[in-house]
C-alpha cells in the first residue's frame, strides 16, 4: 500500500496515524487514477475513506457530536459513514453502498474504461466534508512510485 516505508501508523497514534494514511492514499489513489491504474485507484481511494473515517471517531471531541444509536458500531466503516450521514456531518453526494459495490468489482476485475472522474469528486467531496482535505502534499513524505 502507498504508505508502506512512509509513515510508522503505530507510533503516529489513533488520529494522527489514520489521518496521515488517509491524506497519502488520496495522494496515491489519484496518481493511480490518472495513470490508467483504474482499479487499483478505487481501492487506494476506498482505503483512504476507511481511514478517514476511522481518524473521525478516533477523537472524543469528534464523537461527542454524533447521533450514534445503541447498536451503532465505531468498528464498522459502513456504520460510521451512516452515523456522520445522520448527524449532519455528511451529505448525500457519495453512496456509500454504491461506492462498496464499485470497490468490490476493482478487486474482483480491472476496469480500464471506467470514468472515474465523478467518483473522484465525490471522494473528494467526502474528505473535505470530513476535514481530512484540503492539505499540503508538500508536507507528505515523498511517494515511491514502486507502490505499483
Amino acid at each position: 500500500m502507498p504508505h508502506f516505508g512512509l509513515m510508522d501508523e503505530d507510533a503516529l497514534g489513533p488520529e494522527a496515524g489514520p489521518l496521515q494514511r488517509a491524506k497519502l492514499h488520496i495522494r496515491c489513489g489519484r496518481r493511480r487514477l490518472h495513470q490508467g491504474k483504474i482499479s487499483l485507484g478505487i481501492i487506494t481511494l476506498s482505503d483512504a475513506l476507511v481511514s478517514a473515517l476511522q481518524w473521525y471517531v478516533a477523537s472524543p471531541e469528534r464523537t461527542k457530536t454524533l447521533v450514534i444509536h445503541e447498536n451503532d458500531s465505531l468498528n464498522d466503516d459502513a456504520a460510521i459513514y451512516r452515523i456522520l450521514r445522520r448527524s449532519g456531518k455528511l451529505d448525500d453526494t457519495l453512496d456509500y453502498d454504491d461506492f462498496n459495490t464499485l470497490v468490490e468489482e476493482a478487486i474482483k476485475h480491472e476496469m480500464p474504461d471506467y470514468d472515474y472522474s465523478e467518483l473522484l469528486k465525490n471522494v473528494e467531496s467526502v474528505m473535505t466534508q470530513l476535514g481530512v482535505m484540503p492539505f499540503d502534499e508538500r508536507k507528505l513524505p515523498p511517494e515511491d512510485p514502486s507502490t505499483v
